[in-house]
């Protein structure tokens, strides 16, 4: 490891408004609040009812785990250190920290596009869909979200733990990610820049086309079906459609602009690791009729037993 002097870094934060601190550390602690509760509610609920059973649900609680704990990478430090007065992280905790961003945000990315391999099946190969969405293509598939998540993470901390950090230690964001700190290193690294451009950037690009090209298809394909299963399809393919573009959009505008645009790239991160997360619960649920009535069945089972 290279990290010469550095033992620490400054995380500048979102802001240097003192006045909006307080109103920002009540909003995101509501909002963190949201997320977990939303999160573990739609997780509890598909393992607690037979919606685990389906594969579209299978990898929705994985989804909602994802979303848990990328978020609490990130939101707790983010929270705390808009009152407190040291906002240090140590060298080891910031690697910590753009590892596990990095790796649950990209893991999360694989099973969006499972999910979405899993609708073309449901909708476009009615006939086959039990084989080729079985339980064993399910594991199979998770596992490689996974597996792909732990390669695209781990590759861009071994890009960073091998620069020199001689000073300044001052990370323009409110974690620890690679543009800013690829700004602080000691040593040119205009070509790491455009390897993380084409890591990250191009893999956003690319995944996010590919998913709405299959959503064009599996839209295009509704026309065969009945009105009523025509509706069910499009509310479900709804949900995912909006969950992709607001995850997708905001990791686009981050990681796509040269490296030295970091200007907004805290702004637009917000997006994917807040606002996303916070808004999946509901986009997954109020159009849900099946996850409204397991958590009726689950959460309220206690009662219809008292009532019986």
């Amino acid at each position: 490891m290279k990290h010469e002097n550095v033992t620490e870094f400054i995380l500048l934060g979102l802001f240097s408004d003192e006045d909006a601190k307080f109103t920002c550390f009540v909003l995101f602690s509501l909002c963190y609040i949201a997320i977990l509760s939303g999160n573990l509610l739609i997780l509890f609920t598909i393992r607690g009812s037979r919606l685990g059973e389906q594969p579209m649900y299978f990898f929705l609680s994985y989804l909602s785990f994802m979303d848990v704990c990328f978020t609490s990478t990130v939101a707790p430090k983010l929270i705390t250190d808009l009152l407190g007065q040291q906002k240090t992280i140590s060298y080891n905790s910031c690697m910590a920290q753009m590892f596990y961003a990095h790796f649950f945000g990209a893991t999360e990315i694989f099973i969006l596009v499972a999910m979405a391999y899993d609708r073309y099946a449901a909708i476009c190969r009615p006939l086959h869909y039990m084989y080729l969405m079985s339980r064993h293509v399910c594991y199979i598939l998770l596992m490689v979200s996974i597996i792909g998540g732990f390669i695209h993470s781990i590759l861009h901390v071994l890009i960073i733990i091998e620069l020199p950090f001689c000073g300044p230690n001052q990370i323009d964001h409110y974690f620890c990610d690679v543009f800013p700190l690829l700004k602080l290193a000691c040593t040119d690294t205009h070509l790491l820049v455009i390897v993380v451009i084409t890591t990250t950037g191009v893999l956003s690009i690319l995944t996010f086309i590919a998913l709405v090209i299959s959503y064009i298809i599996i839209l295009s394909s509704l026309r065969a079906h009945s009105s009523q299963g025509c509706r069910k399809a499009l509310s479900t393919c709804g949900s995912h459609i909006t969950v992709v573009f607001m995850f997708f959009l905001p990791l686009i505008f981050t990681y796509v602009p040269m490296g030295n645009s970091v200007g907004n790239d805290k702004v637009f991160a917000l997006f994917y690791t807040m606002i996303a997360p916070m808004f999946n619960p509901l986009i997954y649920t109020l159009r849900n009729t099946d996850m409204k009535n397991a958590m009726k069945r689950v959460w309220c089972r206690d009662k219809f037993l008292e009532g019986k």
